[in-house]
């Protein structure tokens, strides 16, 4: 069952990871401007949440019934609730800076710079839930900051001919910015697990996702009411450049996609780690880069190629660094339960 869940977050977070910066470069490069709606959109799908909710509910009344207990259709409780408030949150405000990035950069260059929060993630952990560094967690987290350096170098190839310097370069600092908070808030869902005081289930896991997204789409829509966002909608709606129905489509096909990226990151931070989760977004990084340049036409430089190579590299460096300790942390295991019977027998004598 364990496996088995892992495995359906990530195909959950394969679908979003790739298809979400896809659908919502689609908005933009279609005519659409309003960043603060973008930013709604990432969070907006969460009531989907309440369906599997309302099934782990029926379940639970059933089994309560047999026993005679009554059943609550929400677990969560004040601890955890507190820290998914705060967490939704900052989400909301890190949704709005990886939205700007992607109005003013190709998929493929924001997917490299998002690859680089790996870095940021490892750090983030090792300080918030105590996670080890390794000499090759260290090389992963050196290859992935110089990937994400050469990439800053001569953007002015990479710019979209419709952009200025200066929005190109706004985009690609404000990414950066998104990658680095996004980094610290993956470890900190993973402190709020550890610090909930409470058994931690995957039902209690959508309950926190769908208030973080609540709270970030609460979030969004008072950036939304501030930037003019509701009475701009209707007029570009009209004026998309793929047809009025397309655009209410591209929308809820948005929600529904971003929606499957934020259950699969926080579902593998309950299965495994932040850290694993992190892995798991940057490992998709190719996947994402092959399919911006098919559907849209994007350029590949020898600098998102060399950025992509040291990615890469950092990838299998840190792969290669956990099956290592993995292996050795069994051996030593192994070897652990192995003396075990001859102290016993001196102990005895």
């Amino acid at each position: 069952m364990a496996r088995a869940l892992v495995i359906i977050n990530c195909i959950i977070l394969a679908i979003g990871n790739c298809g979400g910066p896809l659908i919502m470069r689609l908005y933009f490069n279609n005519g659409g401007h309003r960043i603060w709606f973008s930013t709604f959109l990432e969070t907006a799908g969460f009531p989907i949440i309440f369906i599997p909710l309302f099934f782990s509910y029926l379940n639970r009344r059933r089994s309560n019934n047999n026993e005679g207990e009554n059943t609550r259709f929400f677990l969560i409780k004040p601890r955890l609730l507190m820290a998914a408030i705060l967490i939704g949150i900052l989400s909301g405000f890190d949704n709005y800076l990886y939205a700007y990035g992607i109005a003013y950069l190709p998929v493929s260059t924001a997917a490299l710079i998002i690859a680089s929060q790996l870095a940021f993630i490892a750090i983030f952990s090792y300080f918030m839930v105590s996670h080890k560094f390794t000499p090759f967690t260290i090389n992963a987290v050196v290859l992935l900051t110089v990937g994400a350096a050469v990439l800053g170098m001569h953007t002015e190839t990479d710019k979209p001919v419709h952009e200025t310097h200066k929005q190109y370069m706004v985009g690609f600092l404000v990414t950066v910015a998104a990658a680095v908070m996004y980094a610290f808030l993956l470890p900190l869902v993973e402190l709020a697990y550890q610090k909930a005081k409470q058994p931690m289930s995957y039902t209690l896991v959508l309950e926190v996702q769908m208030i973080l997204c609540f709270l970030a789409s609460l979030v969004s829509l008072v950036g939304m009411l501030i930037a003019g966002d509701f009475k701009a909608l209707p007029n570009e709606a009209r004026e998309f450049k793929l047809g009025e129905a397309m655009f209410y489509v591209v929308a809820v096909l948005s929600a529904i996609i971003w929606q499957g990226f934020f259950l699969g990151a926080i579902g593998l931070i309950f299965c495994a780690s932040s850290l694993v989760s992190g892995i798991m977004i940057s490992v998709l990084l190719p996947i994402t880069e092959v399919l911006a340049v098919i559907f849209y036409h994007e350029k590949f430089q020898k600098e998102k190629g060399l950025s992509l190579a040291l990615s890469l590299w950092g990838f299998v460096s840190y792969f290669y660094g956990e099956i290592k300790a993995d292996k050795d942390k069994r051996i030593q295991e192994e070897a652990q339960l192995n003396s075990l019977p001859r102290r016993t027998r001196i102990t005895e004598c």
